[in-house]
């Protein structure tokens, strides 16, 4: 929730995603996420930033059990977040407008020795760039969901209404 805190992740949030990509290779479902972060939890230090190893290595664990692991980013989706689980996907949905990146904007221009463009860090250019897959209006999202979960998880000996909820 990025009204706390800025949505930053700290061990607390990393362990509750781990936990719950870590639930649906137990119950064999899906993982869908969504994102909203400014980044790591900079005040915890390096338990924060062990997040991102843990959180990388459940998706990882997600992908060798061939389970479908969806990510949704929602405004903004940045730092240790993107360079973690956020971009670990096998689809990456982002709704309109929102600000992926690693760097808030500041801090790239500041590193950057050529100007970016203006709207490089829009879910719009990710999508443009290929580093995204879809961009999908939250009230369109639902169907949206629907539709790749059937497509990625179709199990026709065994057709299930679970969802894991972490």
């Amino acid at each position: 929730d990025f009204r706390f805190i800025g949505g930053s992740m700290g061990s607390v949030s990393g362990e509750k995603i781990t936990r719950a990509m870590e639930e649906g290779i137990a119950r064999r479902l899906p993982v869908v996420l969504f994102t909203a972060s400014g980044g790591a939890r900079m005040h915890e230090g390096l338990l924060s930033l062990m997040q991102m190893a843990k959180t990388s290595a459940a998706a990882a664990r997600l992908a060798e059990a061939r389970l479908p692991y969806i990510v949704v980013m929602t405004d903004p989706t940045m730092a240790g977040v993107l360079a973690s689980y956020a971009s670990l996907g096998d689809l990456l949905l982002a709704e309109p407008g929102a600000t992926i990146g690693f760097a808030g904007a500041r801090v790239s221009a500041q590193a950057a020795t050529q100007k970016p463009p203006a709207d490089y860090q829009t879910a719009e250019w990710q999508l443009a760039h290929g580093q995204i897959d879809q961009v999908v209006a939250r009230r369109d999202l639902p169907g949206a969901l629907a539709a790749l979960l059937r497509l990625l998880h179709c199990r026709p000996d065994k057709p299930s209404r679970e969802v894991a909820h972490g």
